[in-house]
């Protein structure tokens, strides 16, 4: 079934590929847990963490919780916040519209923003 089910299927195929980056959807659910990767080839992950298909707008926080969940598997160095599907859109139908895509990538800037201030925090010698 097209949309149903998480990466784990894929996993053979994608530790596979010569990429430096997976991009992938983990805006919802369905995607299912990222510590499917945790033993996997040291990439970069363009991770999905807001869904273009609701105009439900992400709060911030649980955008860099979901982030937080993603370092367990990741280096934080290696992840790069990406809309799930990057916005698509077809003319005759978009999939956000502007002022929703606009609030959600200020969205994700706003959770960025708060997990580099946590990371220099950590850096920060007691």
């Amino acid at each position: 079934m097209l949309l149903s089910g998480d990466y784990g299927a894929l996993r053979r195929t994608l530790d596979a590929m010569n990429v430096d980056q997976w991009v992938l959807e983990f805006a919802t659910p369905r995607a299912g847990d990222l510590h499917m990767f945790v033993d996997g080839p040291d990439r970069e992950i363009g991770l999905g963490v807001v869904n273009p298909r609701v105009d439900a707008i992400e709060p911030p926080e649980a955008i860099a919780s979901r982030v937080r969940q993603a370092m367990f598997s990741f280096d934080a160095s290696r992840i790069w916040l990406n809309p799930d599907c990057g916005f698509g859109t077809f003319a005759e139908r978009p999939v956000a519209d502007l002022a929703v895509a606009t609030a959600k990538v200020r969205a994700m800037t706003e959770a960025a923003r708060t997990l580099r201030q946590e990371a220099r925090a950590r850096a920060v010698p007691v």
